[in-house]
């Protein structure tokens, strides 16, 4: 496929992040495959800690919120934001049971006084923070003495299956200009010690963290729209093939398929971080 025709426009302004289109793709292909699962386990853990006010940031369209409502003591406090408003507009529907709160917020500055939540939950958020000692300094801020923050990060790209597919699809397909969204930021952020270190000097102690492997099981053709379509990975194809985005989530499909098959079970790996605030 000539397809990469368009690849020397590839420096042109990106398109904006979890816009409509991309945040409604992203719910209802992308959440179901990669988020939902980890949800669950991150909100097993998140019971034991016993919070009794939870704020969760980058809470995207609330996959991990509705797994914390669904888990946690009902009469536990659960504010969940978001710097997406699309994100918060397909998300807060979802779920307005009492004591959940929806609101725009930026994980870099919370609109929130100190000392007013006893955990901070963040579900592959952290990736994207520009400064991340910033947005660990202010979970430290909004916490509770004796509070956590939680999180969850990606594996490096070669642990997850259906991600590191994607990726390598992409490379073949424009070989001179490969888009690196899925290298660059969501699957960038894995240095165990690095993360460890960071949150400790945001004000945090007894860090640990801890693998967590799971599998997803899905159709061929929706792993290559969840990643292709429902993400920001969707404006760098774009801008290197204009209109021709449903070519691309085709000619993903085929290669997922020739290596995995129609169906493939994609192995996932994650780190989940908790710290204690000092």
């Amino acid at each position: 496929m000539d397809i990469e025709g368009g690849a020397h426009t590839a420096s042109a302004p990106s398109l904006a992040p979890f816009e409509e289109g991309v945040a409604e793709l992203y719910d209802s292909l992308l959440v179901p495959i990669l988020y939902e699962p980890y949800a669950s386990e991150v909100a097993i853990v998140a019971d034991r800690l016993k919070p009794g006010s939870v704020l969760e940031v980058a809470a995207g369209s609330g996959a991990l919120t509705r797994a914390l409502r669904a888990t946690l003591d009902h009469a536990t406090e659960l504010v969940a934001t978001d710097l997406s408003q699309a994100m918060i507009d397909i998300g807060a529907p979802s779920l307005t049971m009492s004591r959940t709160h929806w609101m725009h917020a930026d994980a870099q500055n919370l609109p929130f006084a100190p000392s007013m939540f006893d955990l901070v939950v963040c579900q592959f958020g952290v990736m994207f923070f520009p400064d991340k000692l910033k947005a660990y300094g202010e979970a430290a801020r909004v916490l509770r003495s004796g509070g956590r923050l939680l999180f969850t990060t990606w594996d490096s790209l070669s642990a997850n299956d259906f991600a590191r597919s994607v990726d390598e699809c992409l490379a073949n397909l424009f070989p001179f200009d490969p888009p690196d969204f899925l290298r660059r930021l969501p699957y960038s952020y894995y240095d165990i010690p690095l993360i460890k270190a960071q949150v400790s000097s945001a004000g945090f102690d007894a860090v640990s963290c801890d693998r967590i492997e799971l599998t997803s099981v899905a159709a061929a053709h929706d792993v290559a729209a969840a990643f292709c379509q429902g993400t920001p990975l969707r404006g760098e194809i774009e801008r290197r093939a204009p209109e021709r985005i449903s070519d691309i989530v085709d000619a993903v499909t085929e290669q997922v398929e020739s290596r995995h098959g129609v169906r493939p079970c994609g192995g996932m790996s994650a780190f989940v971080v908790v710290g204690r605030v000092s």
